[in-house]
Order: structure tokens, then sequence, then C-alpha cells
């Protein structure tokens, strides 16, 4: 990470039992998905999942000037929500609920 990109973290949920199409529906995402994160910004992106729970852990590496709201404007992305609207926990618009998390320690790279 430099001074031109920063990580965030955020939560969000699954609907029960849902993880195994989740995570098929993630391994086969679409590559023009990929190409528009990137586009966007995103440098690197990873969600995690503790078995046996509803709650998925996203950190996302991005640009500081990124684009990702135009990004949630697009039809790619609202395609791939209204994909995922059945296993996981969406607003009444259809958009995953997200909540912000807060980082409370950060082990830098050695010099």
């Amino acid at each position: 990470m430099n001074e031109e990109s920063e990580v965030i973290a955020f939560r969000l949920t699954l609907a029960n039992g849902q993880i195994e199409a989740y995570r098929k529906r993630h391994d086969e995402i679409w590559p023009e998905l990929e190409a528009a994160l990137r586009t966007a910004g995103v440098i690197e992106y990873r969600i995690f999942n503790e078995p046996g729970d509803s709650a998925l852990f996203a950190v996302m590496h991005r640009k500081k000037t990124h684009g990702l709201e135009a990004l949630a404007a697009s039809a790619i992305m609202r395609r791939w929500w209204d994909m995922m609207a059945d296993v996981t926990v969406t607003g009444p618009d259809g958009v995953p609920m997200l909540r912000d998390l807060e980082q409370v320690y950060a082990m830098r790279q050695s010099g």
C-alpha cells in the first residue's frame, strides 16, 4: 500500500445457508465485472467467511481516486447484484447491505 491507495473493510450478510451458492458464483465471476472493478480502481479484493456463520468480511485495496460510485450505478454491477440478491441480505433496492468496519490495528511492512 502507498499514499495513493487505501485499504477498506466491510461486512455483509449471507442469506441463510447460501455460502456454497455465493462461493460458486464468485468462482465463476464474470471477467467483464472483474475488469470493471479494476478500471474503477480496485487493486485487490478479498471476501472471507467463518464456516457456519452468515457473516462475510471483505477487504478491498483500492486507489484513493477510485470510481466505485460510478461502478455502482453501472448496468454490469446492477446485473451482478440482481443475480446475487437471493444469496445475500439486500436493501429494498436490491443492493447488498454493507457495514463499514473500522481499522483498529495494522502491522506495516518493515523498511
